[in-house]
C-alpha cells in the first residue's frame, strides 16, 4: 500500500505542476494581447487627435499620389501634352462609348529622325554612319567613288533616293548580323556636333516620354522611318523605348538582301534557304520609305489606319494625313514637331510659320523650345560649331599608296 500510495502521490504532483504551468502561459498570453490591443488603441487615440491615419506599411506607397504623365521632360504649361493627356483619356474610358477605342486597334505610329530622334550631327544618324564607314572605318572596302560622294556630303546637302543607293552600294556583301553590328557600334561613336554625346544617346527624351505613356495605355507602338530598316532596329533596341517597339514594329527603308552565290539572281524563286545560310546585302535598293511609301508602307505591314500618328516634316505627311483620314472609324490625331530650339538643339525653323502652317493641315505643332523642358540627357549641350569639314576627309588605305611609296618605305 504504501508504494501505491507513493506513485498516486507523485503523479498528483506532476499533475499540479502542468496546471500550474498552463495558468503561467495563459498569463503571459493575455498580458501580451493587452499591451498589444492598448497600444494599437492609444495609437488610434493619437491619430484622432492629430487628424492623421496610420496606414499599414506595406500600403504606403501605394496610396502615395501618382504624377501627372508627360511632366517629366514636357514643361508644365505644353499645350501638346495637355492635348495628348486629354486624347489618351478620351480613347480609353470605356464609358465615352463615342470616342473608345479597343486596345487592339490604338496604333501609333512614330517617325525616328527629327521626331524621336537628333537629325542635326550635322545630319542623319545613317548618313553619318555611311561618311564613317566610307571615310574611317572602312575605306578600304568602298570604291573611290563612294568615298567622294560621302566626302562631299555637307550641310545643305541633297538627302534623296540616289544617296540611298549609294548607301546600300557601300555596305555590299555584309551579312544582316554583320550590318546590324556595325550599326550599334557606330553609334558608340562621339559627334562633334554636340558635347558628351554619342551617335545612339540621341532619343529626346520628352518623345521617349511619351511612347512610353502610350504604351503604358495599351497603344501599340510603331517606328516608321527613312532611315534603313536594320539599321532603325539598331537604334531602337539601343535607345529608352526598346521595350516599347518589337523589331517586327519598326518600317524603315530597305536594301537588297539576297543568300551568297545568288546576288545576281534576278528572282529569289530561283534559289531556296538552307540550314546555315547566310543573308547579305547585295549592294541592291529596294525602296526608300518618304512621303507617300510611309502611308503604302502602313498598310501594307500593319493592315490598318494608325490612329496617332507623329513627324517633323513634309515628307511624313502622307502617314499623317493616313492617319487622320476622315475615313478612320476612331477619333485620331497628328502631331508635328518643330525644330525651333537654337540654344540646346541646332533647331532654325520659325515656329510662328511652321505651326500655322500644321495648324491648317490639322495636325498640333510641338516646339522643342517651349515644349521639351529637357531634350537629351544631363551634361550633353550643343558644341560650338555643328560642322566641322576637317572631320570628315577622306583616310587613305593602305591599297591607295603608290606602289614606288611602297617601295621607298621598305628601303
Amino acid at each position: 500500500m504504501t508504494e501505491q500510495n507513493n506513485r498516486e502521490s507523485s503523479a498528483a504532483v506532476r499533475i499540479a505542476l502542468l496546471v500550474l504551468i498552463a495558468a503561467c502561459a495563459a498569463i503571459v498570453i493575455y498580458s501580451i494581447l493587452h499591451v498589444s490591443s492598448t497600444g494599437a488603441a492609444q495609437g488610434a487615440d493619437a491619430a484622432q487627435e492629430t487628424g492623421t491615419e496610420q496606414e499599414p506599411e506595406t500600403a504606403q506607397g501605394a496610396e502615395e499620389e501618382q504624377s501627372e504623365p508627360l511632366t517629366a521632360y514636357w514643361t508644365e504649361d505644353s499645350a501638346a501634352a495637355q492635348d495628348l493627356r486629354e486624347y489618351v483619356a478620351m480613347v480609353t474610358d470605356p464609358s465615352d462609348q463615342a470616342n473608345y477605342i479597343p486596345e487592339e486597334d490604338r496604333i501609333a505610329v512614330f517617325d525616328m529622325d527629327g521626331t524621336l530622334t537628333c537629325e542635326t550631327y550635322y545630319t542623319y544618324y545613317d548618313t553619318m554612319m555611311f561618311i564613317e564607314y566610307c571615310l574611317h572605318d572602312h575605306p578600304d572596302r568602298v570604291s573611290d567613288e563612294l568615298k567622294e560622294v560621302a566626302a562631299a556630303i555637307k550641310p545643305g546637302y541633297l538627302a534623296d533616293e540616289t544617296l540611298a543607293r549609294n548607301f546600300a552600294k557601300a555596305y555590299a556583301g555584309m551579312t544582316m548580323e554583320e550590318f546590324y553590328d556595325y550599326a550599334v557600334e557606330f553609334g558608340k561613336k562621339k559627334t562633334s556636333s554636340f558635347e558628351n554625346m554619342r551617335y545612339i544617346d540621341n532619343f529626346y527624351l520628352p518623345m521617349a516620354e511619351l511612347v512610353r505613356y502610350l504604351h503604358d495605355n495599351g497603344f501599340t507602338i510603331y517606328v516608321i522611318s527613312g532611315t534603313e530598316r536594320t539599321t532603325t532596329r539598331a537604334i531602337v533596341a539601343n535607345s529608352p523605348i526598346s521595350d516599347c517597339v518589337t523589331p517586327n514594329h519598326v518600317i524603315g527603308t530597305d536594301f537588297e538582301v539576297k543568300q551568297p552565290g545568288h546576288e545576281d539572281e534576278s528572282s529569289n524563286l530561283n534559289f531556296k534557304y538552307e540550314n546555315g545560310d547566310e543573308l547579305v546585302l547585295t549592294g541592291g535598293f529596294v525602296q526608300k520609305n518618304l512621303n507617300a511609301n510611309k502611308s503604302i508602307y502602313i498598310q501594307r505591314e500593319i493592315g490598318q489606319r494608325p490612329v496617332l500618328a507623329f513627324g517633323n516634316s513634309g515628307s511624313d505627311t502622307s502617314m499623317m494625313n493616313y492617319t487622320i483620314d476622315s475615313r478612320n472609324p476612331y477619333p485620331a490625331r497628328a502631331y508635328m514637331v518643330v525644330a525651333d530650339d537654337p540654344f540646346r538643339e541646332w533647331g532654325k525653323q520659325d515656329w510662328d510659320t511652321k505651326s500655322e502652317e500644321y495648324r491648317k493641315k490639322g495636325y498640333v505643332p510641338i516646339s522643342m523650345r517651349t515644349d521639351f523642358a529637357q531634350i537629351y540627357e544631363e551634361g550633353i549641350t550643343k558644341s560650338s560649331e555643328q560642322y566641322r569639314e576637317e572631320d570628315w576627309q577622306v583616310t587613305p588605305s593602305e591599297e591607295t599608296v603608290p606602289a614606288e611609296e611602297e617601295e621607298d618605305k621598305a628601303a
